[in-house]
């Protein structure tokens, strides 16, 4: 990837709009430090932002230096993305305060970057909340928690059964003319919970996040095989297409736990469980001179539904091995050959 290009107009390889490699390209370069990452658009916002995002649900357990190297490394990597929620920590706004404490940024800086918090669920709780009252709260002592003046981006964080869509309008409506938060989405919503909200809320829903990993993959899977009767992958799990519902409107979708195994803890990066899923990993790493952790962040940035990676780690390191998936050329036969090799159906 050049860096004299603009990061949203970067092709890494003469076949990236065709979404193949052609005979005769060079050798894939992945991006490194310093390199440019490739961009996506943030929902209808009008702004690009990075393909892989920097989430910080587990550094509670970091110092103040682990911190800063992981936002280094982040930013380094050509992350501007940082994703927070009210409950990361155990205790309320405990990795927000972290995080806030840890990194100062000076004006431009918080400029270049995206904050972004979640709020709903009550923590050490069984139950969801996206009153008036508790979405306007939240996101003020989100504020307060990472030392800053605004979010760039606020989701719900569940789907609450009680929403009253005209208290969560009058939250957004708020929080958006205070200049407190600058664009809302939601997280794990299906299409239908998302028209609901938008029955009464007049912001554009930038953002559903939503669990995906090659493994966890059902929301891609039950498309291929809607019309496979008896096939697990043909269940709706979703409500109904989420992943094209989102390109339809223009909905930035987030994958969160692109590692993760499904439901069972634990990642499927060298798992016994996945034999063949990794030998196709190791396969493919080799070739691309990366590791399975860039291949498996490019399983998900290779959809045309210009999706974004929330990673999970603390590890500085682990950063820069996934942002070497963000522009990896996967052709459609790798794309699809890992896909069944998790185990999911191609009719």
């Amino acid at each position: 990837m050049s860096g004299s290009e603009p990061a949203s107009t970067v092709t890494a390889w003469p076949g990236a709009a065709a979404g193949r490699r052609l005979v005769g390209d060079p050798p894939y370069e992945h991006p490194g430090a310093s390199t440019l990452m490739r961009t996506v658009p943030f929902g209808p916002t009008g702004r690009n932002a990075a393909n892989i995002v920097a989430g910080m649900m587990r550094i509670s357990g970091s110092t103040d230096e682990e911190i800063r190297a992981l936002y280094t490394a982040a930013r380094e990597a050509g992350v501007d993305v940082f994703d927070h929620a009210d409950i990361y920590g155990g205790e309320r706004h405990l990795c927000e305060r972290m995080f806030g404490r840890a990194v100062t940024l000076t004006p431009s800086e918080r400029e270049q970057i995206m904050l972004q918090s979640k709020t709903g669920i009550i923590a050490g709780e069984s139950y969801y909340d996206s009153s008036y009252e508790h979405i306007v709260t939240s996101a003020e002592e989100s504020l307060t928690a990472l030392g800053t003046d605004y979010l760039d981006v606020l989701l719900i964080h569940r789907p609450d059964a009680l929403v009253e869509p005209d208290e969560v309008a009058r939250a957004f409506d708020d929080l958006e003319a205070s200049g407190k938060v600058r664009a809302f989405g939601v997280s794990n919503h299906t299409p239908r919970q998302i028209d609901l909200l938008r029955t009464a809320v007049t912001q554009p829903i930038t953002v559903n996040q939503i669990q995906l990993s090659i493994t966890h993959s059902t929301v891609v899977a039950q498309g291929l095989a809607s019309n496979m009767a008896g096939e697990e992958d043909s269940v709706t799990r979703d409500g109904g297409g989420i992943l094209d519902y989102c390109r339809l409107h223009g909905i930035t979708v987030q994958a969160w736990s692109p590692f993760q195994k499904g439901v069972e803890p634990g990642v499927f990066l060298g798992a016994d469980e996945y034999p063949q899923l990794n030998a196709e990993l190791d396969r493919l790493a080799a070739a691309y001179d990366v590791t399975p952790t860039a291949v498996a962040t490019a399983w998900i940035t290779r959809h045309p539904a210009g999706m974004q990676v929330v990673l999970g780690t603390t590890r500085p390191e682990r950063i820069g091995e996934a942002a070497a998936g963000s522009d990896l050329p996967l052709t459609r036969a790798e794309w699809y050959g890992l896909l069944k090799a998790a185990g999911h159906t191609i009719p």
